[in-house]
């Protein structure tokens, strides 16, 4: 599953390394080299002329520093090519793409903080935490994390999933969806159950939590029991919703990059 190496240590100063490894961003894609997806040494990076302000501390992985930045050009050293987080997800270690996922969302994060939302002044790094501060009013400025719940609803032996319009996949997953402002996460699931599919469930599980880059989601997964209701979809989020039982044919299995697949597999029936 898509997550942070275990090796890593996040931090919010920013040190001098020689040859760090550096997350260089343009229009949310990233910069790597071609031929066998490495990110930019410290040569190639010199070439930039980064402006330091462009540069985010993000961790150490190991010994190893780790920083994000970005550029207001999409000029390419020879080699090289820019990204796209989701055309990687089968293709780059997966360690490295976890990395990649958080250098991301502090490098936009940054990229969209240098001047105060509410007064218009610059912005400046504090140095104990990571967030940004107005040099005139005070302001504070956090990364964007956007939660959104995810739940696998049982009823008997059966289990309901559905496809979701904005799907790129077309696959039957568990519902999902974003919190409201002042809405806890059990009730954002019930809420969106019922919203969605027109279900009422009980006995809320918690499964797991999984940080999801695209562009700044938190996903909390749950399992939950049907309590009532008849499956009734709202068409502008769901395509189909249905159960699925020990008998049917599931959909297919697919590597455990999401929480999504991992939830899934989880309860799936045996030689399913």
């Amino acid at each position: 599953m898509l997550k942070t190496p275990s090796t890593f240590t996040p931090l919010m100063a920013p040190q001098h390394h020689a040859d760090p490894l550096s997350f260089l961003f343009h229009g949310g894609r990233l910069l790597l080299r071609e031929h066998d997806l490495a990110l930019p040494d410290a040569a190639t990076l010199a070439g930039f002329k980064l402006d330091p302000a462009n540069v985010q501390p993000v961790g150490l992985l190991g010994e190893r520093y780790c920083q994000a930045g970005w550029v207001e050009s999409e000029e390419l050293p020879e080699g090289y090519a820019w990204r796209g987080l989701r055309s990687l997800l089968f293709e780059l270690d997966e360690s490295m793409l976890g990395l990649a996922g958080r250098a991301a969302q502090i490098a936009e994060w940054a990229r969209t903080h240098r001047f105060c939302g509410a007064c218009g002044h610059p912005m400046a790094r504090v140095a104990h935490e990571r967030s940004f501060k107005c040099s005139h009013c005070g302001h504070l400025a956090y990364p964007r994390i956007s939660p959104a719940m995810m739940v696998l609803i049982r009823k008997g032996d059966a289990f309901l999933m559905a496809m979701h319009v904005a799907s790129p996949s077309k696959r039957f997953t568990p519902l999902a969806g974003f919190l409201e402002a002042g809405e806890s996460i059990e009730e954002a699931v019930h809420r969106e159950v019922f919203e969605e599919v027109g279900l009422q469930v009980t006995n809320l599980q918690y499964f797991a939590s999984q940080s999801w880059p695209f562009p700044h989601s938190l996903m909390i997964a749950f399992t939950a029991d049907y309590a009532g209701g008849e499956i009734r979809v709202d068409p502008t989020e769901i395509a189909e919703a249905r159960w699925f039982g020990p008998n049917d044919e599931w959909p297919e299995r697919v590597p455990h990059i999401s929480v999504s697949s991992v939830l899934v597999d989880a309860h799936r029936p045996p030689h399913r």
